[in-house]
């Protein structure tokens, strides 16, 4: 069987990479960028730190920053409609998740409208044409959206999120600047961050974990240890430092990892919560990370043990059990350290079975290297709640 990874054409790391933006554009003759952003990004000026440089090198623009937190159908198509009316011709979205994925999905149903109701691109849909071109400047150390050909919308009627896998959806063009995530408050620096370890020991532990992507999951597992406590410490105090930096090239790596081989268990149920719940999604992975490698050891444990490793633990003297059980305890630690919440006080006894349901039928169970049924998925919505 052959392994396939999907990355950027291009990718800038860095304090100032967002000065990279206007010769991208202009390298390949675009004339008009649409930026998709949210609207708290643009109230606090963020989003001005791209368009500023738009403006000096005399690019026209416009601006689409109608997006909630865990983005809609309704959001995409009324962003399809803008880029439609605004003559743009490339797209530069800023922000965390929620904007690249908006802003993926824009870009893919403008080049293919045939998939303008949004539903029909979950799963792995057969698109035919790569996406406007995208430039992806993250604002959060967490999803990688920027690097990855996954992106996820909420189907509000439905009461659920729905993963959508496409090579044609990955931003040509990635800049990941630290200044750009600066303004993250300590519980976002710590969810998002919670979710980048997420998708790194998911991505080591996934059914299609291979050589190339264990590279990239335990260098990512080994940063976050190391940087996330500090992360969160520089935004409580205003100061910045190589905390955040390392942050930024940690979820980047980690992206570059589970974009190729899937996911698990975790996300799964993360994404049903979000749905149901609106919990903010790097929130819910965190709270079930733990809990899922506690199920999945049977089959993960020496994977589990090299996670003890790349968090820094000393495992000198362990069985590879122990080292295993290390892992999850490093892990609750850290979750702990950064303040994450330990319950969802959200979840109600009588939708358990409905939200096991839905954990079950998520694109990202499949992945996880251990099967589970109704009754085990509801009991670790247990283990959450209040």
């Amino acid at each position: 069987m052959a392994n396939r990874i999907v990355l950027n054409t291009i990718s800038y790391h860095g304090q100032g990479a967002i000065k990279e933006i206007p010769g991208e554009i202009q390298r390949r003759g675009y004339t008009k960028v649409f930026v998709c952003s949210d609207p708290d990004l643009v109230k606090f000026g963020v989003t001005a730190k791209v368009t500023d440089l738009l403006d000096e090198a005399g690019i026209a623009w416009s601006l689409y920053d109608e997006i909630k937190p865990n983005p809609t159908i309704q959001n995409v198509q009324d962003g399809v409609k803008a880029f439609a009316a605004s003559g743009a011709d490339c797209i530069v979205t800023v922000g965390g998740g929620s904007a690249m994925d908006t802003a993926k999905a824009i870009g893919i149903i403008i080049n293919n409208p045939e998939f303008a109701d949004v539903r029909s691109l979950e799963g792995v849909a057969p698109t035919t044409k790569h996406a406007v071109f995208t430039i992806a400047v993250p604002t959060t150390a967490g999803t990688a959206a920027e690097v990855t050909i996954n992106y996820v919308i909420t189907d509000v009627e439905k009461v659920r999120k729905f993963v959508c896998v496409d090579t044609n959806d990955a931003p040509e063009v990635a800049v990941v600047d630290p200044e750009m995530m600066a303004t993250m408050p300590a519980g976002l620096t710590a969810s998002t961050g919670m979710d980048a370890l997420t998708h790194a020991i998911e991505g080591y532990t996934t059914k299609g974990a291979w050589e190339l992507t264990d590279m990239f999951h335990l260098k990512a597992i080994e940063l976050i240890s190391k940087n996330l406590r500090d992360a969160v410490a520089e935004a409580k105090s205003g100061e910045s430092g190589s905390g955040r930096e390392g942050m930024a090239l940690a979820q980047y790596i980690a992206g570059m990892g589970f974009s190729n081989v899937g996911l698990g268990i975790d996300h799964a149920m993360a994404h049903t919560l979000s749905a149901h719940y609106d919990t903010p999604h790097g929130v819910a992975c965190a709270m079930l990370l733990p809990i899922a490698m506690e199920f999945n050891k049977p089959v993960v444990v020496e994977r589990l043990a090299d996670v003890a490793v790349a968090m820094g633990v000393d495992t000198t003297g362990m069985t590879t059990d122990e080292a295993a059980d290390a892992a999850i305890a490093a892990v609750r630690q850290l979750s702990e350290d950064v303040n994450i919440p330990k319950v969802c006080e959200a979840i109600k006894a009588d939708e358990l079975d409905q939200i096991a349901d839905d954990a079950l039928a998520d694109a990202c169970y499949p992945g996880n290297p251990r099967e589970a049924d109704h009754d085990t998925v509801v009991e670790l919505f247990k283990k959450i709640m209040a």
